[in-house]
């Protein structure tokens, strides 16, 4: 079919799905600092919260679009990368590294790290709060937030969420700029707003999802 194979129609997929998921990670970020709050009003405002979106119809549709996402993300990844490959043939002793960065160079090594851990994240705590049997909170809604606290009282296990939120950082911090500039936004201008809005946007994702673990961390007791 010439919708898998055409390479500019891939490449706007994995533009338009990069950036929906970029913009869900504002929309998560924003319900994850609820675990910030003093531990009595954050367990039960996270518990509330974790409850409303499970009950919401709208929000069921999103998730299957986000899902979706990245499945798309995640294929589009793996067909440009081998495609790219084979284009490339014997071009590959280029000297790509004095006109770009480690990180654009190395975007499906970035997207592999996040990838996996997508998926400790989902058994850990969405397979976890579908499907698992959790206590319930005096509200009687699912004790979401004990378990999340309980996971980042673990160091081994901040360390590997934090490892993994810088990965998504850098690899945000190219894809961000190259959505953009896959989807048409290129102008002298355009780029330079581009480029800036995209490191602050990657620097505010990689702070705010880092420190969440690192402060329940620190609140452990002794």
């Amino acid at each position: 079919m010439w919708f898998v194979k055409n390479m500019i129609t891939r490449k706007n997929l994995m533009a338009l799905t990069g950036l929906f998921l970029a913009f869900f990670l504002i929309i998560h970020l924003l319900g994850n600092l609820q675990l910030l709050l003093p531990d009595e009003v954050a367990r039960e405002q996270y518990n509330w919260y974790s409850h409303l979106l499970a009950g919401n119809i709208v929000i069921e549709i999103i998730a299957i679009v986000l899902y979706a996402c990245i499945l798309l993300h995640l294929a589009d990844a793996i067909y440009l990368t081998i495609r790219g490959r084979k284009v490339s043939g014997n071009y590959r002793l280029d000297k790509r590294a004095r006109a770009s960065t480690w990180y654009s160079r190395n975007m499906m090594f970035l997207g592999a790290v996040i990838f996996a851990f997508l998926v400790i994240h989902f058994k850990d705590f969405w397979y976890q709060y579908k499907f698992g049997t959790l206590p319930l909170d005096e509200k009687g809604h699912k004790d979401l937030y004990t378990l999340v606290v309980t996971a980042f009282g673990q160091l081994w296990y901040v360390i590997v969420y934090i490892i993994a939120i810088i990965a998504l950082g850098y690899h945000m911090l190219h894809g961000v700029f190259s959505a953009h500039r896959t989807l048409g936004l290129y102008h002298p201008v355009y780029n330079r707003i581009v480029r800036t809005a995209g490191v602050v946007f990657s620097v505010a994702m990689t702070f705010g999802y880092a420190v969440i673990p690192i402060v329940i961390y620190i609140k452990q007791p002794l």
